[in-house]
């Protein structure tokens, strides 16, 4: 459900040729683009759209109209301003196929409508991408005619310096480049080709009149038909089980042979590759729109990602090996080590360095508590102490007969124990709590473990406890 609020800032919407008596704002997502819901004096709606490339502007436009002249549910535009920046389309409401599976997923299982509602969408991507598409002109897509070389290493890319860099893990960028160019090889090598959407997801397709329609096709162009039902079928946060995964890929497979011919074995062995390669662009783009934008949905999406990308690395892609050396260390990375799902509050304290940053905050919710233990008499300057950790007796003896870090503790739970308690009345379901010092080793170790205990023995409810620096993640 898309959240509104009322218009802040003026938008000229006056092109369109039934007067506008109200303008609603509609919340943004992973894009540029804003939208907005428009009202005429009968309260019938519209959906408003101020993008900022003329270019990807016309792409929409083009593809919307000449998809929707082939028999695909796309939303009609009604009307373009002059300068091409905004247009006017049918609104198809709030309802997206994820909302409908996110929905069925607090009962764990996906309804008769549910399931009835993939398929046809599963169906409906082998229509569009062979028929629909057999007269499409691919000059107007936008950025890029065609899936090539340089679209895969652009997401390649965009996964190695928007999410592996930022984790922090170390790797040998020749030898990642090398398997990257194996990938290249691979992805684009692929047949049949037809008109790649891009970003085929549950998010992208509403629900209207019980029917799926499908928006945000404007980076299609064309390509190996396959990528698509990656995108679709292991779209993180929808979390598919691989039985559902198997069931609507011989739907689409029966589909699409009705269209032209594919080869099931064939198909099969190769979708694993634009899956592996789809998770690691979709990683990208959460590292960049999450990690750095802080845009709390696609931070939410990370575990999920995670989780996939465990899953993918059952198999076996010897065609990659430094990638997947790589990508197996990557999953179990403490600060990417996440509890799925849970119903009540789960406090996640971490130990860390100040000089390796903040730790991200995996639920989306911006992070919590930090508290400085940088203050306090430091074991680390002692010869001693300098192996050991806040883990261990010697530096917890140091520490609490030094008295510092108790009052210091004290202080910090009087903070945790109001927010626990009305966290739980509230209904929360994620508190996170940090505590840092210079190495990460020392003072914050202890302090978090002391924490973590503290919760524990006097509310009863589960704590993830991470301890960056020292590599260590438990959930209790």
């Amino acid at each position: 459900m898309n959240i509104q609020m009322e218009l802040q800032e003026p938008c000229d919407f006056g092109f369109f040729y039934i007067p506008i008596t109200k303008s609603v704002k509609l919340s943004q997502s992973g894009s540029n683009r804003i939208y907005y819901r428009l009202f005429d004096n009968n309260d019938h709606s519209y959906i408003g759209v101020v993008g900022t490339s003329i270019n990807e502007n016309i792409a929409f436009i083009t593809l919307s109209d000449y998809l929707n002249k082939q028999g695909v549910n796309t939303p009609k535009v009604l009307a373009v301003s002059n300068d091409k920046l905004r247009y006017i389309q049918e609104d198809l409401g709030d309802i997206s196929l994820f909302s409908e599976i996110e929905k069925c997923q607090k009962n764990n299982k996906l309804d008769d409508n549910a399931l009835s509602l993939l398929s046809q969408s599963i169906r409906q991507l082998a229509y569009l991408q062979i028929v629909a598409a057999h007269d499409l002109d691919y000059s107007v897509c936008y950025p890029q005619p065609a899936f090539d070389n340089r679209n895969v290493l652009w997401d390649l890319n965009y996964f190695k310096y928007c999410f592996l860099k930022p984790s922090g893990l170390e790797f040998h960028e020749n030898l990642l480049e090398d398997d990257f160019q194996k990938m290249v090889e691979i992805l684009t090598n692929v047949q049949p080709q037809g008109f790649m959407y891009r970003d085929f997801q549950s998010r992208n397709i509403m629900i209207y009149q019980n029917k799926p329609y499908f928006i945000d096709f404007q980076g299609g162009r064309k390509g190996p038909i396959h990528y698509d039902v990656a995108s679709f079928l292991w779209q993180a946060k929808a979390n598919f089980s691989q039985s559902l995964r198997d069931t609507l890929i011989d739907v689409y497979l029966d589909e699409i042979n009705k269209y032209t011919k594919v080869d099931k074995i064939s198909f099969k062995q190769t979708l694993k590759h634009f899956v592996l390669f789809r998770t690691l662009q979709v990683l990208g783009a959460y590292g960049f729109r999450g990690w750095s934008e802080r845009k709390a949905h696609f931070i939410q999406s990370i575990p999920f990602a995670i989780n996939n990308l465990k899953t993918l690395l059952e198999d076996d892609f010897p065609q990659y090996p430094y990638l997947i050396k790589v990508l197996h260390e990557l999953t179990q990375l403490p600060n990417l080590q996440f509890p799925m799902q849970h119903d009540n509050l789960i406090v996640t304290v971490y130990s860390f360095s100040y000089k390796k940053g903040l730790p991200q905050d995996s639920s989306g919710n911006g992070g919590g508590y930090v508290f400085d233990c940088r203050a306090v008499h430091n074991p680390g300057k002692y010869e001693q102490f300098k192996s050991l950790t806040g883990l261990d007796k010697p530096v917890q003896d140091f520490l609490e007969k030094d008295g510092e870090i108790l009052k210091f503790l004290d202080s910090a739970y009087s903070l945790i124990d109001a927010s626990i308690e009305r966290y739980i009345k509230r209904g929360f379901t994620d508190l996170m709590i940090s505590f840092g010092c210079t190495g990460g080793q020392h003072r914050s170790a202890y302090s978090a473990l002391k924490t973590a205990e503290h919760i524990r023995n006097k509310y009863k409810i589960k704590v993830h406890l991470i301890h960056r620096e020292l590599g260590i993640n438990e959930l209790k």
